[in-house]
């Protein structure tokens, strides 16, 4: 069974900021990465994922993740592959974070064992958030929530 963690961003947070909520997906990918984690970065569109391929190989020595994009990379993947809505991992993951916060439509409730989701500040987005959960429930999928640290 899938589980599915909604990741509730609050306003007074450092997160609830673009570039504080990059810096946050970024902890969570080198995290996961460090527990030798199979990921799929789910970007909004294709510029959207070209967008965090150039912010990971920016990345400093310490932190970089080893990464490509969706159809690039070695034939079974690197530990973290990149793609947006529209595409499939080319290999089995096991952890999906979805990154696109508009769409209301896209699950991965069957494509990985763990999916990691974000409900943002903005209502609009808040309200994609909501159908996704209703999605995951309805696929059968255990959703839970997390509240996160505004001291992060």
């Amino acid at each position: 069974m899938t589980v599915v963690t909604f990741y509730v961003l609050q306003d007074d947070s450092a997160q609830s900021s673009d570039a504080g909520f990059e810096e946050y997906v970024l902890f969570l990918l080198s995290h996961f990465a460090s527990q030798n984690a199979k990921i799929y970065l789910n970007c909004k569109d294709k510029s959207h994922a070209h967008r965090w391929d150039d912010k990971l190989f920016a990345q400093n020595a310490t932190h970089f993740i080893a990464h490509n994009l969706v159809g690039e990379g070695p034939r079974y993947g690197s530990p973290l592959e990149i793609g947006h809505d529209g595409l499939k991992p080319s290999f089995n993951r096991n952890l999906v974070i979805n990154i696109n916060l508009e769409n209301s439509e896209t699950i991965f409730a069957r494509s990985a064992s763990q999916v990691i989701e974000f409900v943002p500040c903005s209502e609009k987005q808040k309200q994609a958030a909501r159908e996704r959960f209703k999605r995951y429930r309805e696929a059968g999928a255990e959703v839970q929530t997390v509240n996160v640290d505004t001291s992060n």
